[in-house]
């Protein structure tokens, strides 16, 4: 694109000028967002869902990768068929699936839980499960992480429909390319 006055530019400064800029084109940031979520708690899982949409309506790009007690959030619930005796004790330990998860605080035994879900009723806060729908339906993508599925026993199958599978690589591979990178 040329501006009044580019005419006047030396020749030499505008050839290194384009030449600099072709080289750091390449690590300029995507308009994306990516997160790790570690947290197998209610109210995180809300927080990155409630930033996911946001941001997916913004018109970013979002991916958040799920990873040890995060990963909770993407099962379909606790199967304890063929696992062996440490998995399926993980598996009784851990959330079921997403509505399931206590508090990061004031839990106090699933109550702290229930008070929450009723106060975003009554004030007409989408549930973490709308969220989870929202984010969805807006392109968000869900990836499992392959090392903590493998670790707690958790099969492809259990886990909700449309999520990928990725490692490591997979998570840093998009906050690479992304402007914003969270954990939560």
């Amino acid at each position: 694109m040329t501006t009044a006055g580019d005419s006047d530019v030396d020749p030499a400064i505008r050839a290194y000028v384009d030449r600099r800029l072709a080289e750091i084109s390449p690590r300029v940031p995507d308009n994306r967002v990516t997160m790790v979520v570690f947290s197998g708690e209610l109210d995180r899982q809300l927080a990155s869902l409630v930033i996911a949409t946001g941001a997916a309506a913004m018109g970013l790009d979002v991916s958040i990768f799920y990873t040890f007690w995060g990963l909770s959030a993407l099962k379909r619930g606790n199967r304890l068929a063929g696992k062996n005796f440490k998995e399926k004790m993980l598996a009784i330990v851990t959330p079921g699936r997403l509505g399931q998860m206590p508090l990061s605080t004031k839990n106090f035994g699933g109550i702290g839980r229930i008070m929450l879900k009723a106060a975003m009723r009554d004030k007409q806060v989408a549930s973490v499960e709308e969220f989870f729908a929202m984010a969805r339906e807006m392109g968000v993508k869900f990836i499992a992480c392959t090392m903590s599925m493998e670790l707690f026993g958790i099969s492809q199958d259990e886990l909700v429909e449309g999520v990928s599978l990725g490692g490591v690589a997979t998570f840093l591979g998009d906050a690479a390319r992304s402007r914003v990178s969270l954990f939560i």
